[in-house]
């Protein structure tokens, strides 16, 4: 018999957790699950050719990707792990074992860490391949639970809310029609903490004069609709509910709820597009972090799981951050927000609304020095092909080209932003979390009209600029007293993209792109 040898698998590093201190190894006996993802075959559908049949795409990738984890099956078998899953729609083989069995299979040690008032199991320099799953390992996800992401929002607090506004009150500010209403389509919200309440949605959407739409909840890797008092992430969670419900009230919303870990963000999304029971045509997600602070693992494999979405049709909607074009590292460098850099997601930005008699008498860049839209040059992704005629800047920091965020905007400064009823409570939040819910709405509605689902929808808001599109001009992302961020202006922008929508003009043209 061969032996095996075993490899460094560079892509799996990670650096020791920051303001966080380590405790104890983990026991041998303690039990683990991990997401081991397969790479995407050569043959894998190019996302921005049209959906024919999503069953038939899924089925085709399970096909193609069966011989993998057969390979991956023996290798669980050699060092006594289970698979308790294996699906090649979403090439994903899910294995359990022990810290002992972990630590021989992958050449790892596992240690528990304390930070932020966050306990978590976390390792420190690169995992290890054994040769024959090497070649067709995407990365392993779920060792290390140390929280990889944040919601993008902000509440008003003790502040004038006589600015703020219904969801469906800035959707009507944007032009945004209110038929189609998005019956039988169906809106995915990735959240990685939190959970809703019914009595909220119910008293949310009978303020907005709506009927409540169909909510229903999916728990991913044992994760659930779990709500807690004074919650922040129950405050993202109601505030994408009731965003995407207001602009698409007839739209069914699957909440896929998972843990804040790369394990956790990589299976609720690859979940969420291979789900052909809800059969999501837009998803929305209003959590990420700077590029540069996810292993190069995971953020491959989320961004792959992104292009699958986009694949089956899938169009992605994504919060650009809050904190500006640091995206809140002080280190002296701009950063974007990832997944909003992915080049197979709509990254949304935000802005200040000024409004009188109900319409939107000024827009600017939403920046209050400390926190406004994120935007700027990707230092991961290169420019796509759908950015390849816009005029973007360099990296200001690296002077290097590369991926631009945000596409689109629309109002996210929480003193004109977005009433929503958390815990039986009015608050007024904002963020560009809640941008990303606002766009997945008017996306459910033009699939809706079309009959076909959108997919990949940034070749097709690029070549339709600017007819759809009002520009913002006025702003920057920098912030206070620092050189480090991008200016607006006309056309495309590293603040708010291609602009805001004009809802109706917008609407039909992409209605009509079928």
């Amino acid at each position: 018999m061969v032996e095996l040898r075993y490899i460094p698998f560079p892509q799996s590093h990670h650096a020791a957790p920051v303001k966080a201190v380590r405790g104890a190894r983990l026991g041998d006996g303690e039990p683990i699950e991990v997401s081991l993802y397969l790479k995407p075959r050569p043959t894998e559908a190019d996302a921005r050719q049209p959906v024919v049949d999503r069953q038939a795409i899924l089925a085709a990738r399970a096909i193609r990707h069966a011989p993998d984890i057969e390979t991956i099956r023996r290798f669980a078998a050699d060092h006594g792990l289970s698979v308790v899953e294996a699906d090649g729609r979403r090439r994903r083989v899910r294995l359990v074992g022990s810290v002992a069995a972990m630590r021989r299979a992958f050449g790892v040690d596992l240690y528990h860490y304390e930070g932020a008032g966050v306990v978590f199991r976390a390792y420190e320099g690169t995992l290890h391949l054994r040769e024959d799953i090497a070649p067709i390992t995407e990365s392993v996800l779920g060792l290390d639970t140390r929280p990889v992401a944040a919601p993008r929002l902000l509440q008003l607090v003790g502040a004038d809310r006589s600015a703020v506004h219904r969801p469906n009150a800035i959707g009507a500010l944007y032009g945004i029609p209110t038929t189609p209403t998005g019956e039988g389509e169906c809106i995915a919200l990735i959240e990685l903490a939190g959970g809703y309440r019914q009595s909220d949605i119910t008293a949310a959407f009978a303020a907005m004069g709506l009927v409540p739409p169909t909510v229903v909840a999916i728990g991913v890797d044992g994760a659930s609709n779990a709500p807690r008092p004074a919650s922040s992430a129950d405050v993202e969670v109601g505030l994408d509910i009731q965003v995407a419900g207001a602009i698409a009230p007839g739209a069914r919303i699957a909440v896929y709820f998972t843990s804040n870990t790369d394990a956790g963000f990589a299976d609720a999304i690859s979940q969420a597009a291979t789900d052909t029971t809800n059969a999501p045509s837009v998803m929305s997600i209003s959590w990420g972090a700077p590029e540069s602070q996810y292993s190069e693992q995971a953020r491959t494999t989320l961004d792959t799981a992104l292009q699958d979405a986009a694949t089956a049709g899938v169009t992605v909607t994504v919060a650009a951050g809050d904190n500006l074009a640091t995206d809140g590292i002080e280190d002296g460098r701009v950063h974007v927000d990832f997944p909003a850099s992915s080049p197979f997601v709509v990254g949304c930005g935000g802005t200040a609304i000024t409004v009188a008699n109900r319409v939107i008498t000024r827009e600017i860049v939403w920046n209050n020095g400390t926190n406004g839209t994120g935007g700027g040059i990707s230092t991961v992704f290169p420019v796509p092909a759908f950015q390849a005629q816009v005029k973007l800047p360099t990296n200001v920091s690296t002077g290097g080209a590369g991926r631009g965020v945000p596409d689109v905007a629309a109002d996210a400064a929480p003193a004109s932003g977005y009433q929503v009823t958390i815990d039986g409570e009015n608050l007024a939040v904002g963020g560009t979390s809640a941008v990303a819910p606002l766009w997945a709405g008017f996306f459910v509605l033009v699939n809706q009209a079309r009959g076909t689902p959108l997919g990949l929808a940034n070749p097709v808001l690029y070549a339709t600029n600017p007819q759809g599109f009002r520009e913002i001009v006025v702003g920057n992302n920098r912030p206070a007293d620092s050189p480090l961020g991008y200016d607006a202006g006309p056309g495309w922008n590293a603040c708010t993209g291609l602009g805001v929508m004009i809802g109706a003009a917008l609407f039909r043209q992409l209605a009509d792109n079928g």
